[in-house]
């Protein structure tokens, strides 16, 4: 049974590009959840730095996230944030270490506010 993959995705914005770079991201999310071996696709903008955006993403298994950075909305990403990203962007692969027992419960996750 295959594995799913997390990934970390990080996305660095010049100071004057943000809106620009948060629009492009943006546009990732529809067609990214609506891949069959997406399990999740959130995107997080850092709270203390508007620069530093995080796409936190899990695939149903390594194939599912090939499929995924075969996408052309995926494949032209770097060169559509190429003129607006202060650093190159860095991409994680990870595989769960342990499972969350909740079981996705909201509550649960909502508890620590």
């Amino acid at each position: 049974m295959p594995q799913p993959i997390h990934v970390i995705a990080r996305h660095w914005a010049r100071p004057d590009t943000v809106d620009d770079v948060r629009r492009i991201l943006l546009e990732l999310i529809e067609p990214s959840r609506a891949e069959a071996g997406c399990l999740k696709y959130e995107l997080l903008q850092n709270a203390e730095d508007p620069t530093d955006f995080t796409f936190v993403e899990t695939f149903a298994s390594d194939e599912a996230l090939k499929v995924h950075a075969a996408a052309p909305y995926i494949a032209g990403l770097a060169p559509r944030l190429k003129d607006l990203v202060a650093r190159p962007s860095e991409v994680l692969r990870y595989r769960a270490v342990s499972e969350d027992s909740r079981r996705g419960s909201r509550e649960q996750a909502q508890s620590w506010d």
